[in-house]
């Protein structure tokens, strides 16, 4: 049996930290794994930022309450459905992602848990393990799956390295330079087709 693992911003729906810096004008807040490839050191910076402006948990929830899926995921989804289990591996936070899941049609997510205090600011994250979407895909591989995943930032290399077949999808060039040995796609229809043809 194989499972398909993508990861949700950047693949499925858009990066929510970009959409909340567009929303609120702080520039600061677009940085993403793309740029910054140490995800605690990209998390701290944004919990920084949110103090600094005062913004809360509810703030970020309106934002993404607007927003949705890229146009074509919730197809690729059904498509890859038919061939495949799906588990969506992202570093994004259950908090923020309900209202997507359910325009997506609820496909499992495995993601990670913020602190909110009792004000309604975000004070802390939990990982659910360092490195998650790779060990996870250690996980299944010893539950003797196969495992085909896909994503677009330097937190998806690790997981597309230790599935059986890793896909990149639109990634900045940076990603792409730095691991040339993953496939890039750039539609979803290259997407669908990477991984029906991937010889795992």
């Amino acid at each position: 049996m194989r499972i398909a693992c993508l990861d949700l911003e950047g693949v499925l729906v858009p990066e929510i930290w970009i959409s909340v810096a567009e929303h609120t004008g702080i520039d600061a807040l677009r940085a993403t794994t793309r740029d910054v490839p140490d995800y605690n050191v990209l998390m701290r910076q944004r919990l920084t930022i949110l103090n600094e402006h005062g913004l809360k948990l509810a703030d970020i929830q309106k934002v993404i309450a607007g927003m949705g899926p890229l146009p074509g995921a919730h197809d690729i989804l059904n498509r890859l459905r038919e061939k495949f289990q799906i588990i969506i591996l992202s570093d994004t936070f259950y908090d923020f992602a309900a209202p997507l899941m359910k325009q997506l049609g609820y496909p499992t997510l495995w993601c990670h848990c913020l602190e909110i205090d009792g004000d309604g600011c975000v004070t802390d994250y939990h990982l659910r393990l360092p490195d998650q979407k790779r060990e996870a895909v250690k996980a299944l591989h010893r539950l003797n799956f196969k495992v085909i995943a896909a994503g677009d930032s330097y937190n998806d290399t690790s997981m597309l390295a230790e599935a059986d077949a890793g896909i990149l999808f639109r990634p900045p060039q940076n990603v792409i330079d730095e691991f040339p040995q993953f496939p890039v796609t750039n539609s979803y229809e290259e997407l669908y087709n990477a991984f029906v043809t991937a010889e795992v």
